[in-house]
């Protein structure tokens, strides 16, 4: 039997990095407890990315698909999710701690009465006790935990484990029986999701990254973020100083209360490096900073950094970029 299951939301008919690197540390786990995982994909038509989730090891891929699904409440998503793992007997229950998960897992795990370690950065097997690695105080500090109860529920930082790579060999693919909705689903109205539409690479899977900061003063200055980024084929990314000034919407937030990043390469301008902002990108591979300050905390983590003028560094590398380019 499996004993560990990987709960996949799917959402534009796509499956993103942070299922595969779910995927991975499923893997990683059931090696430490002798078992194989499943794969649970939630989601209103999934027709167009069985295949592919068939594709990553998994004992068996269970597909929860309906109209109702598409939107992602809570109150609808936990009891299909305590159902499977519950029939299924599962160990330990994981999901990529999206924003979607950080609203289910913890209704999910209260439901069923298991303990929940969330923000997972690294796991290991102490003594046939699973441990898990989870950062706290904005990062400052690791923690490691254990879960003592009988089911385990899990979320993950998928910047941290490398994304599995899909097989030639198909895992059985089935159906699940949703179970009826409960009267509080009739109690909470989905009134809309407000989708930011780019065509820039996603901010949490984009390879390089260019953010702003409060130092770009105002929202039209931020056009010369979103010109570097057009040159370099990077996203863009912001402060919460950046957001809260009105200067980008949130959903570029980086840091603790944003998105976690960990790309190749993380480009800084007009960033302080509050310790709410480094939390979320300091596992960049390579870390650039701009800023007149020269003080500024951001130049302890970066790997290069420059003290000048944004306004005239910014436009002369884009050209710069683009000259080398072609």
């Amino acid at each position: 039997m499996s004993n560990v299951l990987v709960v996949a939301n799917i959402a534009d008919n796509e499956v993103k990095k942070a299922v595969l690197s779910t995927a991975a540390f499923a893997k990683t786990v059931s090696g430490y407890t002798g078992g194989s995982y499943d794969i649970l994909a939630i989601g209103d038509d999934l027709s167009g990315v069985k295949d592919t989730l068939a594709s990553l090891g998994a004992g068996k891929v269970m597909l929860a698909q309906g109209a109702e699904l598409g939107t992602a409440l809570a109150e609808r998503l936990s009891p299909i999710i305590a159902q499977v793992a519950t029939q299924g007997g599962y160990k330990v229950v994981v999901s990529a701690a999206t924003s979607i998960a950080k609203d289910v897992f913890p209704r999910f795990a209260a439901r069923i009465g298991a303990g929940m370690a969330s923000e997972v950065v690294a796991v290991s097997n102490e003594g046939g006790k699973l441990t898990y690695v989870r950062p706290m105080y904005a990062g400052n500090v690791n923690g490691a935990v254990q879960i003592d109860s009988a089911v385990e529920v899990v979320t993950i930082r998928p910047t941290e484990f490398d994304a599995i790579e899909p097989g030639a060999a198909a895992s059985a693919v089935e159906e699940v029986a949703l179970p009826a909705a409960e009267a509080v689903c009739g109690k909470v109205e989905f009134l809309g999701f407000e989708k930011s539409v780019s065509n820039r690479p996603d901010l949490a899977e984009a390879a390089v990254v260019v953010s702003g900061g409060r130092g770009l003063k105002s929202k039209e200055n931020f056009n010369i973020i979103e010109a570097l980024a057009d040159a370099l084929s990077a996203a863009v990314g912001a402060s919460r100083a950046a957001v809260d000034s009105g200067f980008i919407h949130n959903d570029f937030q980086v840091g603790q209360t944003g998105k976690i990043v960990a790309p190749d390469l993380y480009i800084a301008v007009g960033i302080s490096g509050a310790l709410q902002h480094v939390a979320g990108m300091k596992s960049a591979k390579t870390v650039v900073a701009i800023n007149k300050d020269e003080e500024a905390p951001i130049f302890q983590i970066a790997d290069y950094g420059m003290v000048g003028d944004l306004f005239k560094i910014i436009p002369e590398l884009t050209e710069a970029v683009k000259k080398i380019k072609g």
